[in-house]
């Protein structure tokens, strides 16, 4: 089968889900992270599936990073990434929050500080 212009297969991201439409659980978000949990992935395991598993060889993963790597929606990896969860062969963790962002003028003080002891 060939591809199409911007890449991507015409292959229909259902299929590599197995059909499934939604992921079965509620809490994966885009930026969670996907760690692979060392266990050996059976025989019966679908491509996709094994693919993601692949991938997280490497190392950790969010699912965006995932569905890039895999050229598939990211609604198909968080399909994929539940079902592996399902049969605890991934790690998830939510998203890492953004770092707070500190008062400009506690920066501010801080700075003038800095500068009055290098003037002295």
């Amino acid at each position: 089968m060939t591809g199409r212009r911007g890449g991507r297969p015409l292959v229909p991201a259902y299929l590599s889900t197995g059909g499934v439409a939604r992921p079965s659980r509620a809490h994966l978000e885009r930026l969670s992270v996907l760690t692979g949990s060392g266990e050996p992935a059976p025989a019966d395991l679908p491509a996709a599936q094994t693919a993601l598993l692949e991938e997280l060889e490497h190392g950790s993963l969010t699912v965006v990073e995932a569905a890039a790597l895999l050229r598939l929606p990211v609604s198909a990896v968080l399909v994929l990434a539940a079902g592996l969860l399902d049969r605890d062969l991934v790690l998830a963790r939510a998203p890492i929050p953004p770092a707070r962002r500190f008062d400009p003028d506690l920066l501010k003080r801080v700075a003038d500080g800095l500068r009055d002891l290098k003037h002295r």
